[in-house]
């Protein structure tokens, strides 16, 4: 039996999810929105490009979610986009009740599947999901360190003029501005990046990426960025989907690890069939521990907004 994605957002970030997984043949994918005719119609478009490009599979578009019913993997990209001059915490009172709806109906029609949530604040979101769906925490999953590691290796690899194939970078933390690249645990082709850069112009990479959706928020000033983060969330359906337990930067549920419990925090995990199958702890510098405590506290402080919501 063929496998089976749901994308929940046919928006930028939504539908291009839904060409990445029809183009690498994944599953068969159902495009929900709310928008009549929308989802319906790119569902349509994308169905026509399989004879061109060489994929066969099913896609179609839909206003409610009974076409999804048992979906393997949920992922969620509904939701409002950042503008200029908005951080992604602006973006979770608007978010919440989208997140929840979608959870809601994911969990209904799709008991067994695993969510992957994109909308932002992403963090905040991957706790609605978790609490709303009574998933196991394994089912759970946010997709931000991917995103902010592409980011990271692009910045390098431009800055070294070096294949970004050559790059190895890890960014834990919360996916906004208290982000943690590890400068300290990338390298290039086995060299130490400190090796490579002086300490100023890894600073500069640190903050670009940081600051790596705002720069192209400010670019498009109507909307944000999809192409990367579309590619991201289908780098996890295919490890999950494919079983190949690739090791990946995402936010997962904390119970304990890096001494930081009941949150959504982005960190390395083993992403199979069963969803995160384990999270590595790394050992981290007193320097390193503190950045990530903050990162953490300021999920907390979205997480103390949204708890009278969903008590």
């Amino acid at each position: 039996m063929r496998k089976k994605v749901t994308v929940v957002g046919a928006g930028n970030v939504g539908a291009n999810c839904a060409l990445r997984i029809a183009d690498k043949e994944l599953a068969d994918v159902v495009l929900v929105d709310v928008v009549a005719g929308v989802p319906q119609g790119k569902g349509l478009d994308l169905l026509q490009s399989g004879p061109v490009q060489g994929y066969d599979v099913t896609v179609t578009g839909a206003n409610n979610y009974e076409p999804t019913a048992e979906s393997d993997i949920v992922v969620i990209t509904a939701g409002f986009p950042r503008k200029p001059g908005m951080s992604r915490d602006d973006l979770l009172i608007a978010n919440y009740e989208i997140v929840k709806t979608a959870t809601e109906q994911a969990a209904k029609y799709s008991p067994n599947s695993i969510i992957i949530v994109v909308t932002n604040p992403l963090d905040a979101m991957c706790w609605t999901a978790y609490t709303v769906s009574k998933f196991s925490k394994n089912r759970v999953v946010g997709m931000a360190g991917i995103l902010d590691t592409a980011r990271f290796r692009t910045f390098i690899a431009q800055e070294l003029s070096v294949s970004v194939e050559n790059i190895t970078a890890l960014v834990l933390g919360g996916h906004g501005d208290t982000m943690v690249p590890l400068v300290r645990l990338s390298s290039v082709s086995g060299i130490p990046l400190t090796e490579l850069l002086d300490q100023s112009t890894l600073d500069r990479l640190v903050q670009r990426t940081r600051d790596g959706g705002a720069e192209i928020v400010r670019y498009l000033k109507t909307g944000s960025a999809y192409y990367a983060p579309s590619a991201a969330a289908v780098e996890m359906v295919e490890s999950i989907l494919k079983d190949k337990k690739k090791v990946l930067p995402c936010a997962a549920y904390l119970e304990g690890e890096y001494c930081i419990n009941g949150l959504f925090v982005g960190v390395p995990v083993k992403l199979g069939a069963g969803g995160i199958e384990k999270i590595y702890e790394v050992k981290l510098s007193v320097e390193e521990k503190a950045m990530l405590n903050k990162s953490a506290a300021a999920v907390q402080e979205l997480i103390e907004i949204l708890k009278p919501k969903l008590s």
